[in-house]
């Protein structure tokens, strides 16, 4: 095994964030290793036979939008590493009770005349001139506040944006259609749908669809992660799994130690390294909502009511936009929702290797409050029966994860939370801790990279980039 005192830097933890905070090390000529206390490396972006044997599921992640949006994975070699992006022929249904569905389509019209009516034209002034400044906001945004490089952009996003999905739904569409797919989208933000920034989420999401799409991993999203291992060790980095850092005690002799771990383990890990204040201003950083989790081996297509539902990588159930708004809102309450918004994927008819020869595998999960110990099975498969009657019929297996089974999975889930931490207006650039460069600690040598930092959760490596740039410019202050 390496010897992690005699690095540059050390990497406690080998999801996207701190593969590719050791990959901007290693590109710099770092000596950089990182650990893993998994067996499997990934984090957030792992692949395992969760049901039957020849079933690929992916644990957490699985539409990576992110990857091919990132201003640092995209250009990033990774292809020649083994990673294949894949895309269903619609990026997202939202399929309706009385027997359609909203597409979102690759092309902002195309989306529009899903949407129909008046509604269409307003689609393509909203979603238009934001597609076609897409490179530029996605630079800005996934990232920590600084000086906008694209102020017109920027300025021109501000003014739809900073609003919640409720204000923008209301100002922008008349009709149930158009409404219930910004209703769908902005529910990734895991936040009430009447609370900023959940319109702006919403947006960023729907621009990425339009822009570069929601693609699968062909193989499963373990092949993310697997490229950039691959990548790195080329570079001449090391990974080393099946190794648990209990204090960063042990990493003494690194010159700096990347975290990409969320703010608890942070202080399990360094409080004893850290001031006081800081380690206080950590403890109180609010963590989200849980996730139930299902998956399921398939003896066939998912048999939606909406043809077109079939040929969407990802699908939306919870209804109108007052249906998926109320669910949330019980959510961030505290409280069980009865009929829970729910996210599913269908990767196998873009991608049939993850299934034995004519079945499928299916991936879903709802929202719940933190820790919830409710089994969410029966009320997830309700909303998929609603609007694809039959599909229990197709179940040959499943595989259920509730929030403490996520946060086993992943210590970064704490309580189910996906995302690092609440992604609201407040914590949203100033997470962990408010501070000008928010990767830094008080300690010179500790740095943050997880998704408890900007730009937040998602396979999209910027909170590791960015860390990685303060490591380097700290190493070349103190002198080498």
């Amino acid at each position: 095994m390496a010897d992690l005192g005699s690095h540059d830097a050390v990497v406690v933890g080998a999801g996207p964030n701190g593969l590719a905070a050791a990959i901007v090390l290693a590109r710099a000529g770092r000596s950089v290793t990182v650990v893993e206390a998994a067996e499997t490396i990934g984090g957030g972006s792992r692949s395992a036979a969760l049901t039957l044997p020849g079933f690929v599921h992916d644990v957490c992640s699985t539409v990576h939008a992110l990857v091919l949006a990132s201003p640092f994975l995209r250009d990033l070699p990774l292809s020649e590493h083994g990673l294949e992006l894949v895309h269903p022929e619609i990026p997202l249904a939202h399929p309706l009770d009385d027997g359609t569905a909203v597409l979102m389509r690759r092309g902002v019209a195309e989306t529009g005349a899903s949407i129909g009516g008046a509604d269409a034209r307003s689609y393509r002034r909203l979603m238009g001139p934001l597609t076609r400044s897409a490179d530029g906001l996605m630079s800005e945004l996934l990232g920590p506040l600084r000086p906008p490089r694209h102020p017109i952009a920027m300025a021109r996003f501000g003014l739809v944006g900073l609003r919640s999905a409720e204000a923008l739904g209301r100002s922008r569409f008349s009709q149930v259609r158009g409404r219930a797919l910004l209703g769908g989208v902005a529910a990734h933000s895991m936040l009430r749908l009447d609370q900023v920034p959940s319109g702006a989420v919403a947006l960023v999401l729907m621009m990425a669809g339009h822009e570069v799409g929601w693609p699968f991993a062909r193989g499963g999203s373990q092949r993310v992660v697997d490229a950039l291992a691959a990548y790195l060790r080329s570079l001449g980095g090391e990974v080393v799994a099946n190794h648990r850092v209990t204090t960063v005690d042990e990493l003494d002799g690194a010159r700096a130690v990347v975290f990409d771990v969320t703010p608890r383990q942070v202080l399990a890990l360094a409080g004893h390294r850290l001031p006081g204040r800081y380690c206080r201003a950590l403890g109180r950083f609010r963590y989200g909502p849980g996730v139930f989790k299902l998956d399921w081996a398939l003896s066939g297509p998912i048999p939606w009511r909406a043809a077109d539902a079939g040929r969407a990588g990802t699908v939306h159930l919870g209804g109108t936009f007052e249906e998926v708004a109320a669910a949330e809102a019980e959510v961030t309450s505290g409280r069980v929702p009865q009929h829970p918004y729910v996210l599913l994927t269908q990767p196998t008819p873009t991608d049939p290797s993850r299934a034995p020869v004519g079945q499928h595998v299916g991936w879903a999960y709802c929202h719940v409050p933190p820790g919830c110990t409710e089994d969410m099975t029966e009320r997830i498969e309700d909303q998929v029966e609603r609007f694809a009657p039959g599909f229990r019929d197709l179940i040959l297996a499943r595989s259920t994860m509730a929030p403490a089974q996520m946060e086993v999975y992943n210590a970064n889930y704490v309580g189910g939370d996906i995302n690092g931490g609440l992604q609201d207006l407040r914590q949203l650039f100033t997470r962990p801790v408010a501070r000008p460069v928010p990767y830094t600690t008080p300690d010179p040598r500790l740095f943050l990279c997880s998704s408890s930092t900007p730009p937040g959760g998602g396979v999209h490596g910027m909170g590791g980039y960015f860390a990685a740039q303060a490591v380097l410019r700290r190493l070349a202050r103190s002198g080498g």
